[in-house]
């Protein structure tokens, strides 16, 4: 069993940067593919940006987000991260932080989710 705590949401103007953390419970952590996800109001959760941990630890990002956000772990410390930077009213989500141990990372197939952090992106 895995348990994830996201932190860092909060109120940004456009623009600005945030860095959401996703702290996971666990002596495993390291074997885990872990993603973010994010979910609008009135829309469906979308993919946001993955790092696996076979392969070289390659990462995967959501069109919408590339070259803006940047995922990364410290296994070391059990926690992945999302740097958020040149943010957009469009990117106001709940942000949820979730983990796996295979398959297509950028699928929402995850076996454990977090409970979410609030974005919100003011223009």
């Amino acid at each position: 069993q895995v348990q994830l705590v996201e932190s860092g949401g909060g109120l940004v103007q456009a623009g600005g940067s945030l860095r959401l953390s996703c702290a996971a419970s666990g002596r495993t952590f390291s074997s885990y593919a872990m993603g973010w996800f994010r979910q609008a109001p009135g829309k469906e959760r979308e993919f946001v940006a993955a790092i696996i941990s076979w392969s070289g630890g390659s990462t995967y990002y959501a069109d919408s987000v590339k070259g803006r956000f940047t995922i990364s772990r410290d296994n070391a410390k059990n926690t992945v991260y999302l740097q958020m930077n040149r943010l957009k009213p469009e990117d106001t989500a709940v942000y949820y932080c979730a983990a796996r141990t295979g398959g297509n990372p950028t699928t929402s197939g995850y076996d454990y989710w977090g409970q979410g952090t609030q974005v919100t992106v003011s223009s």
